[in-house]
């Protein structure tokens, strides 16, 4: 079964003042040629981004953009004319497609706002862009993976251009749980947000990353109450 751990510790930073960020993946003026993606999977920042500071309006097009608000609230504006603001127990899916614009600043004055920033390949390019964003809270669950993110606009969860599947799990000290590829060609990218977690015999900590191929599934025992983002992704561009 081929791998690859990437160790919280190991991740790229880079501290602006206002944003501290941790790259997984090769981004801005942290390269590594051994870290640019896994499969479609092209960004993982771990961001912090200081009280009412953020980004200003800057572009992006053909890549499927996730936010996922881990503390705090996030204001977003964009080129379509959307106005929102996604907060901790949502999840903002943006398909870039053929051009948008778009601004995220912390809208709290008073403590910072954590998120992920995650960007794939999409599997089509140049379609029309979109936004969209959703609370989980009615479709969580304990100690089980549940779905986020699919292919398909009928599922659960927001949907993107890549035949991909997003899971979160929220375990219990001692629970277990298998998750089954989607597609057996597809590999996964499993994100420790928080706890301790042992997947197919390897230890992961907090912020730990593991990603791993030709494999039909895994089963992941939490060691101490644990919350895991799953990424499924394919692995060729």
């Amino acid at each position: 079964m081929p791998f690859v751990l990437h160790t919280a510790e190991s991740r790229g930073h880079a501290n602006h003042g206002w944003l501290d960020s941790h790259h997984t993946f090769s981004f801005a003026n942290y390269y590594d040629s051994d870290r640019m993606n896994f499969g479609v999977l092209r960004v993982l920042n771990d961001d912090v981004v200081s009280e009412a500071r953020g980004f200003g309006t800057h572009p992006h097009n053909n890549m499927e953009i996730i936010s996922i608000p881990l503390e705090g609230d996030l204001q977003h504006m964009d080129s379509m004319g959307n106005s929102a603001i996604i907060r901790q127990g949502d999840v903002q899916v943006m398909s870039a497609g053929s051009g948008i614009q778009h601004s995220e600043y912390n809208k709290n004055p008073d403590k910072p706002v954590k998120f992920l920033q995650i960007w794939m390949f999409p599997n089509k390019q140049n379609v029309e862009p979109r936004y969209d964003q959703i609370s989980l809270k009615d479709i969580e669950r304990k100690s089980v993976f549940y779905q986020i993110l699919s292919p398909n606009k009928q599922d659960q969860g927001v949907w993107v251009h890549q035949d991909a599947w997003f899971h979160l799990g929220d375990f219990d000290s001692g629970s277990s749980e298998t998750y089954t590829l989607k597609k057996k060609s597809n590999g996964v990218y499993i994100f420790v947000l928080d706890g301790e977690a042992l997947i197919n015999n390897q230890s992961l900590g907090k912020r730990d990353g593991y990603g791993i191929w030709e494999i039909d599934g895994f089963t992941i025992e939490s060691k101490k109450r644990s919350k895991v983002l799953v990424m499924e992704v394919p692995m060729a561009l």
